[in-house]
C-alpha cells in the first residue's frame, strides 16, 4: 500500500470513528506508542540492573503510590504554577479554585500535539503515567522513591486539610451571621 493509500484509510478510519467531531486518533497512536516505549524502556533497565522484582507490592506501597499518583497527576495536570509546561499545548481558560486552573486544548496544531494537550490537562489521564514511573521507580530506586512518595501524600493530605478547614471556617462564619 502506498503512503497516500495508508493515509486515505486514515482518514475514513477517522471520519467513521468520529464524523461530527474532531479526534486525534493519530496523536492517540502516537502517545500510546510512547507509553510503551517508556514502560519497556522501564522494564529493560530493571532486567539490566538485576534489580528484583516484588512478587506482590505490598499493601502499604499501593497506598503511598496512589496517592501520590493522585497528587502528582493533579499538581502536573491543573497547578497554575506548571501551567508553563502545559503552555504549548494548552490555552488558559479560567481558575478552578486551590491554586488550580482549567485549559482548553488547543486546536490548531498536529493531531499529536492535541493529544498531548489532552493528556496533560487531564489528571485521570495522566495519572496512568505517573503511576508507571513511580511503579518503576520502586522497583529501580525504592528508598528515593518511597521518599518522593511521602512527600507527595503528605502535600495530598495538606490539601484536604486545608479544604477542611476552609469549610469550617465559613460554616463558622455563616454561623456567626445567624445569629445576628
Amino acid at each position: 500500500m502506498t503512503d497516500g493509500g495508508l493515509k486515505q484509510k486514515v482518514a475514513r478510519l477517522r471520519q467513521a470513528y468520529a464524523p461530527h467531531e474532531h479526534r486525534p486518533l493519530g496523536g492517540y497512536l502516537a502517545a500510546m506508542g510512547t507509553y510503551a516505549g517508556v514502560t519497556a524502556s522501564i522494564a529493560a533497565l530493571v532486567k539490566a540492573t538485576g534489580r528484583p522484582v516484588p512478587e506482590r507490592p505490598s499493601p502499604g506501597d499501593v497506598v503511598l503510590l496512589a496517592v501520590a499518583t493522585h497528587k502528582l497527576s493533579r499538581l502536573l495536570s491543573k497547578d497554575a504554577v506548571t501551567s508553563p509546561l502545559r503552555a504549548p499545548f494548552t490555552r488558559y481558560d479560567r481558575p478552578i479554585g486551590s491554586g488550580e486552573v482549567m485549559e482548553q486544548v488547543r486546536d490548531q496544531g498536529s493531531s499529536t500535539r492535541h493529544a498531548i494537550g489532552e493528556l496533560l490537562s487531564c489528571p485521570f489521564c495522566l495519572a496512568v503515567w505517573v503511576a508507571t514511573g513511580l511503579t518503576g521507580g520502586l522497583v529501580l530506586a525504592p528508598r528515593l522513591t518511597r521518599l518522593v512518595a511521602t512527600a507527595l501524600t503528605a502535600v495530598a493530605a495538606s490539601d484536604f486539610l486545608q479544604m477542611g478547614y476552609a469549610v469550617a471556617q465559613q460554616a463558622a462564619e455563616g454561623g456567626r451571621h445567624d445569629e445576628r
